[in-house]
C-alpha cells in the first residue's frame, strides 16, 4: 500500500535505487483528468531538460568556470573589481556543476532516482546548494554596489581589488553561517523524536523562510537600490565623466546582464520555497494536486538554478572585452613554457650574432 505523500522539503528518501521520489500516482483520486494527462508530459519535459543539463550544461559549466578562474588567477595584476566577483561566482558555479548530477539524478529528483542515499547526505548536499545560492546572489548584489561606488567615487579605494577579495571571503563565511542556521532546522526535522531540544525546531519550512528572506529579498533590495543609484549617476553631467574611474559601458552592460540572468534563473527557486512555506502555514494538508504542482515547480526551478553555472561564464566571456586578451596571454605563456628552451636558444643566437 502506497504511503501518503508528505511535503517535499521534509520527505524521506527511498534507499532503493531507481525508486522515484514521487510519480503521477499523487494525482490519482483527485478527479482531475486533465492533470493525470499532463503529468506524463511534464515528466518527459523534465527528463529531457535534465539530460540536456547533464550532457551539455555540466561540462560547459565545469570547463568555462574553471577557465574563468584560471585565466584571472594566472594574471592577477590585471584583475579588476568585477573580475574578483566573477571569480567568486565561478567558484560557486564549479560547486553547482559538481552537485548537478547528484541533484538531478538522485532521490532529490522527482522524475527518476538512479540511486539513493541517507538523510545525512541529503542534508549535506542541500546545505552546499544553499551556500552556492547565497554566494551567487550576494556576489551579484555586492558587484552592483561596488560598481556604484567606483562610479561615484572613482579616486577612492573602497571598491579596490584588495578589498573585494576580503569581501568575497566574508561572503563565503556568511553563507556558511546562514546555511548552518538552516541546517539546524533540517537536522531537527529528522531527529526531533530523539532529541528534546529539537522539539521546537521541527519545522523545516522555517529554514526555507530564512533562505527566502536572507538569500533573496535582502540581495534583491540591494541590487535594486544600486541600479537606481547607478542610473541616476549616468544621467547626471558631472566633472567625473572624463575621469579614468568612469564606469566602462561594457562593464555596465555586463552588470545589467548579470543581474537579469542571475535573478531570472534563481527567482523560481526561491518562489517555490516561499510557495511551499505559505501552503504549509495555512495549517491545511497539501492535496495531491498541490503537491504535484509543487514538486514539478521545485524540479524545474532547481534545474534553472543549475543552469546558471554554464550561463554566467559564457556571459563573462562574450561581454568582457578584456577576457579574450587575458586568455591569449595565458595560452602564449603556456605555449612558451613548453618551448622555453628552443626560444631561449634562438634568442641567444640572435644576441651573439
Amino acid at each position: 500500500m502506497a504511503r501518503p505523500p508528505v511535503p517535499w522539503a521534509t520527505q524521506p528518501f527511498s534507499e532503493e535505487p531507481g525508486c522515484a521520489m514521487w510519480s503521477c500516482g499523487v494525482l490519482n483520486g483527485t478527479g482531475r483528468g486533465e492533470d493525470q494527462l499532463l503529468c506524463p508530459h511534464s515528466h518527459l519535459v523534465l527528463s529531457v531538460l535534465s539530460l540536456l543539463c547533464l550532457v551539455v550544461g555540466v561540462p560547459v559549466g565545469l570547463g568555462y568556470n574553471a577557465l574563468l578562474v584560471l585565466v584571472n588567477l594566472c594574471d592577477q595584476s590585471s584583475m579588476t573589481m568585477p573580475d574578483v566577483y566573477f571569480v567568486n561566482m565561478a567558484v560557486a558555479g564549479l560547486v553547482l556543476s559538481a552537485l548537478a548530477p547528484v541533484h538531478l539524478l538522485g532521490p532529490m529528483a522527482s522524475g527518476w532516482a538512479l540511486w539513493g542515499f541517507s538523510s545525512e547526505v541529503h542534508v549535506t548536499l542541500l546545505v552546499l546548494f544553499n551556500v552556492c545560492s547565497l554566494v551567487t546572489m550576494y556576489s551579484t548584489a555586492l558587484l552592483c554596489l561596488d560598481c556604484y561606488i567606483e562610479r561615484a567615487l572613482p579616486r577612492t579605494y573602497m571598491s579596490s581589488v584588495y578589498n573585494t577579495r576580503h569581501v568575497c571571503g566574508f561572503v563565503w563565511g556568511g553563507a556558511l553561517l546562514t546555511s548552518f542556521s538552516s541546517l539546524l532546522f533540517y537536522i531537527c526535522s529528522h531527529v526531533a523524536a530523539r532529541i528534546v531540544e529539537c522539539s521546537r525546531m521541527q519545522n523545516a519550512e522555517a529554514a526555507d523562510a530564512i533562505l527566502v528572506f536572507i538569500g533573496y529579498l535582502v540581495p534583491a533590495m540591494a541590487v535594486l537600490y544600486a541600479l537606481v543609484l547607478i542610473s541616476r549617476i549616468r544621467k547626471e553631467d558631472t566633472p567625473l565623466d572624463q575621469d579614468a574611474g568612469r564606469l566602462d559601458p561594457s562593464v555596465h552592460r555586463l552588470l545589467v546582464a548579470t543581474v537579469c540572468t542571475q535573478f531570472g534563473l534563481w527567482t523560481p527557486h526561491y518562489l517555490t520555497l516561499l510557495g511551499h512555506t505559505l501552503l504549509t502555514a495555512r495549517g491545511k494538508p497539501v492535496d495531491g494536486h498541490d503537491l504535484g504542482i509543487l514538486l514539478f515547480a521545485k524540479d524545474l526551478s532547481r534545474l534553472l538554478a543549475f543552469s546558471s553555472s554554464p550561463v554566467m561564464p559564457l556571459l563573462y566571456r562574450y561581454m568582457n572585452r578584456n577576457f579574450p586578451s587575458k586568455l591569449q596571454r595565458l595560452i602564449k605563456k603556456m605555449h612558451c613554457r613548453h618551448q622555453s628552451c628552443s626560444v631561449d636558444h634562438a634568442g641567444a643566437q640572435q644576441r651573439s650574432a
